[in-house]
């Protein structure tokens, strides 16, 4: 039996990384030639190229495309077993690369990760905010916390908590240009849209199972949603965002919440980690931390403000 050049695949992977054979030399502290010799040690031994090289660039095959993830899996599951095993024997400590959605990681990722530095002072935290949907394991992210409807895949995934959406206006918007007493009516309304999902169609669930989906326009389109909340506030048109966003304008009263009968397809808060089942002790406590500070954490915010909606 031969065994495979683990060697070699951690180089490969650390040489996609970096997009260098310099770079990845520098950062695993050795030779270029010695990336350089496992590279085409790897190459000969599958009976393939791995990169296209030319003296300006360097650019994956269409082989080396297709092993990337695997070789990164590799270098990932091997550093995760090394650190496990020292990690039990102190403290932990490294660093712990974290994505989460632009408003919910500025309002509720943010503070809980000064807990957790406070709690576990070894740990540094990379955070790296954005609505776009980050490859995971392409960007090497360790925990990304995304809110959607999750298609299939191969990350691991845990389902945190609910996210409710509501459609909301200012007073003075519904003031002048009349209130929405069916989704149908909101293709003659300005709707802002959020590039972030493509499809421009808003669905609802409403009474006696009845589906609504409507395709709306309006004035703005961004990538985040509280991006929209001084034009809402300004009364220009009708948005759909997350409890966590607008519950604090309902409550004052500076936005309306329309169409309450209708709701909008499900959506939740999960918690993503690459497909591998190792993972550093550093990643665990922030993984153990997230879930215990979020579980539930978009349910028990809209149950208080129905809770008060309903004893007005």
């Amino acid at each position: 039996m031969h065994l495979p050049d683990f060697e070699a695949w951690a180089m490969f992977a650390c040489v996609v990384e970096h997009r260098s054979f310099s770079a990845a030399a520098q950062a695993l502290g050795v030779s270029k030639a010695t990336v350089s010799k496992a590279i085409s040690r790897l190459e000969a031994r599958l009976g393939t190229a791995l990169f296209h090289r030319t003296s300006r660039r360097l650019t994956l095959t269409d082989s080396g495309r297709a092993l990337a993830d695997q070789a990164q899996r590799i270098l990932a599951e091997g550093q995760a077993a090394e650190e496990q095993a020292l990690e039990s024997a102190r403290a932990p400590t490294g660093l712990v690369r974290l994505a989460a959605p632009m408003t919910f990681g500025v309002r509720h990722v943010a503070p809980a990760i000064a807990d957790f530095m406070v709690a576990h002072p070894g740990i540094e935290i990379d955070l790296h905010l954005s609505d776009a949907r980050v490859d995971i394991v392409a960007e090497g992210v360790d925990i990304a916390l995304r809110i959607a409807d999750l298609p299939d895949s191969s990350l691991r995934a845990r389902r945190l908590s609910s996210v409710r959406s509501r459609v909301v206006a200012s007073p003075a918007y519904l003031e002048q240009h009349g209130v929405p007493a069916h989704p149908a009516q909101l293709a003659d309304h300005a709707c802002f849209g959020y590039t972030n999902i493509a499809n421009a169609t808003w669905t609802f669930h409403g009474p006696g199972s009845e589906v609504a989906a409507v395709r709306v326009v309006g004035p703005l389109s961004t990538n985040n949603g509280e991006a929209m909340m001084p034009a809402l506030k300004a009364g220009v048109g009708i948005a759909r965002l997350p409890d966590f966003i607008v519950d604090h304008e309902i409550e004052t009263g500076e936005l309306i919440e329309i169409l309450s009968d209708w709701q909008a397809p499900p959506v939740a808060l999960h918690l993503l980690t690459p497909p591998s089942a190792r993972r550093p002790a550093r990643v665990e406590l922030l993984i153990s931390w997230l879930s215990e500070r979020f579980r539930n954490i978009c349910e028990a915010s809209g149950n208080r403000r129905d809770s008060r909606t309903t004893a007005d």
